[in-house]
């Protein structure tokens, strides 16, 4: 069958300050850009060749996936954008210092924003004006999400642009971010709503999956260096 291999950015300089993001854009530091090529290195040791890479429209993936894509050596393949594939949306908290949110509402309650399924971060009160998504409808655009809330738009895209692929037998790559990834891994794995707040995704380190036929998952790797 076909490999999948899901690969959260390198370390952006808000992970390096412990800011939220969400949609906001955030380069990839020094750091973030050696992961990427060190994942990409590491992938090109694993002699897979993939027909597509599907990343968000966030500057820390598209770069991340650029990078990954020369170090393959696979610099010509297709690179998906979509908004569906970025990062959940964590309201009004974007900006903050994760630490200053934790003395101001309390560590119980920053870890359910963080890694709850249905708990929703405080709101913008006003979704935010951005050119990448002038054409989708005020609907599309939130104003804060949960982890269930960002699923509804992910999981989409799984299944309409990434599974008939695979099941083609086609290898597909995806750079996105930890919450879209333990989205897709909740769906893939078929982890519980209480269960996926212990699933971290670690900047730069690809996650291999390998599928029978009905995308069923037959092996799974991370490669840490």
């Amino acid at each position: 069958m076909a490999y999948l291999v899901l690969l959260r950015h390198g370390q952006s300089l808000a992970n390096k300050v412990n800011e939220y993001t969400g949609w906001s854009d955030s380069p990839l530091t020094e750091k973030g850009v050696k992961q990427a090529h060190a994942a990409g290195h590491a992938l090109f040791l694993q002699h897979l060749e993939f027909t597509d890479v599907h990343t968000s429209v966030l500057v820390r993936a598209i770069k991340t996936a650029d990078i990954v894509q020369e170090e393959l050596h696979q610099a010509y393949l297709p690179l998906h954008k979509s908004w569906r594939l970025n990062e959940r949306h964590y309201g009004a908290l974007r900006g903050w210092n994760k630490d200053d949110t934790r003395q101001i509402f309390g560590p119980k309650q920053v870890a359910l924003w963080r890694r709850s399924y249905y708990a929703v971060p405080p709101k913008l009160k006003f979704p935010v004006s951005d050119r990448r998504y002038a054409k989708l409808p005020l609907s599309s655009l939130p104003l804060a999400e949960s982890l269930a809330m960002a699923s509804e738009r992910i999981i989409p895209y799984w299944v309409d642009q990434i599974a008939p692929r695979l099941l083609q037998g086609h290898n597909q790559l995806v750079v996105a971010h930890g919450s879209t990834l333990r989205a897709m891994i909740k769906f893939i794995e078929q982890i519980s709503d209480e269960n996926i707040d212990g699933v971290e995704v670690a900047n730069g380190e690809p996650i291999i999956y390998d599928f029978d036929q009905q995308l069923n998952v037959l092996h799974k790797k991370i490669i840490q260096y």
